[in-house]
């Protein structure tokens, strides 16, 4: 089970599948990754490959590093948290986000359009937010970040276009925040995380755990300096690390109890399967790939050519994914540090696909 996934053995299957990642570390794809795999509700596969950099002294990955996860907080964290709001009565996906946060209404041009946000639409990434605004380059701290993005002008009516947006999630977080009266961080570490087992998921963590974590990049533009251990995402940082779109810790043994919940929700005590199913749903316009906070497989897709229409996953921006069949009760994580030293390389677009193909090929063998 997903509980002794830190004392897996490599799986002799999956050689093919661990040569990809040999031969992609050799590449300089990243210098180290961690994976896993569960089927069934057991853990076929938990290894480490590579080293944190690609200097030859350099510590080694090993099957339960911690990685910064990046955009995975979206779902294991941010998604989970409003799943289970949603269950508890807490929150409601119609809710307006401006009764949420009036400071998303008041004093826009386009109020109309902001009235009609609904927490629905920012999991859906529909909401008519753009996707991406260096707001940290002026906004220098939580508040300011927060103020930010409540100003942020509309580029579409609620539901009408798809755009992946970190600062919806932003907003979302926050919304989550105030309906709980509890800080994300917290709520998701007593409710998720502790309950689940995942004892080396966190936000934040401490400065004494840093130097076992793989770096994500040298920073030359915001820091000036090699972070480790600490978020990689801009955003994130100036929120203090932790934010609903990024700043969230964690291993493949504890990525795999989290796959073991959503894949099979009647043992998990989490999350009920209707709850897990309406979240699951394609959300509007057509052709979006995203249902509410997950992402399902389009064509092409990262999760390759072999995990069906009732799949979810999600990616994160520093090299790690997470893809879970739901009908073939299947998950594969991939954890990397695929921007050491610098985010320049993307070949990951290129290996994911490929690495799951092949993880799908051995277990169907």
């Amino acid at each position: 089970m997903a509980n002794n996934a830190a004392n897996s053995k490599p799986n002799l299957r999956m050689e093919t599948a661990r040569a990809i990642l040999d031969q992609a570390i050799a590449e300089r794809v990243f210098p180290g990754c961690a994976y896993g795999v569960i089927a069934q509700g057991a853990v076929v596969a938990c290894e480490g490959l590579g080293q944190f950099t690609h200097e030859s002294d350099a510590p080694r990955v090993e099957a339960d590093t911690v990685f910064d996860v990046a955009s995975l907080t979206k779902v294991v964290a941010t998604t989970t948290m409003a799943m289970l709001l949603c269950e508890r009565g807490r929150l409601d996906l119609e809710m307006p986000l401006g009764e949420v946060l009036p400071g998303f209404v008041v004093g826009r041009a386009d109020t109309q359009w902001a009235r009609a946000v609904t927490l629905r639409h920012l999991l859906a990434h529909n909401s008519g937010l753009p996707g991406y605004r260096p707001l940290f380059r002026e906004a220098r701290n939580a508040a300011e970040i927060l103020r930010a993005c409540l100003a942020m002008p509309l580029e579409a009516a609620p539901g009408e276009r798809a755009e992946y947006s970190d600062h919806g999630f932003i907003l979302l977080g926050k919304a989550l925040e105030v309906l709980t009266q509890n800080r994300l961080d917290r709520w998701t570490q007593r409710e998720i995380f502790a309950p689940l087992g995942m004892r080396s998921t966190e936000f934040c963590p401490p400065r004494a755990k840093r130097s076992a974590i793989p770096p994500t990049e040298i920073d030359r533009t915001l820091r000036q300096r090699i972070i480790q251990g600490e978020v990689q995402d801009e955003h994130a940082y100036r929120m203090g690390g932790v934010a609903g779109h990024a700043g969230l810790f964690s291993s493949v043994p504890d990525m795999l109890r989290f796959s073991a919940a959503m894949l099979d929700p009647s043992q998990s005590g989490i999350v009920q399967r209707q709850t897990l199913d309406l979240f699951s749903r394609r959300q509007p316009p057509a052709g979006s790939s995203r249902a509410l906070g997950w992402d399902t497989p389009s064509a092409p897709s990262s999760s390759g050519t072999h995990f069906s229409a009732s799949s979810i996953g999600h990616l994160g921006y520093s090299g790690c994914s997470l893809w879970l069949d739901r009908e073939a009760q299947t998950g594969i994580v991939l954890l990397t540090n695929r921007t050491w030293p610098d985010r320049a390389n993307d070949a990951i677009r290129q290996l994911r696909p490929i690495f799951h193909d092949a993880v799908r090929k051995a277990l169907n063998s």
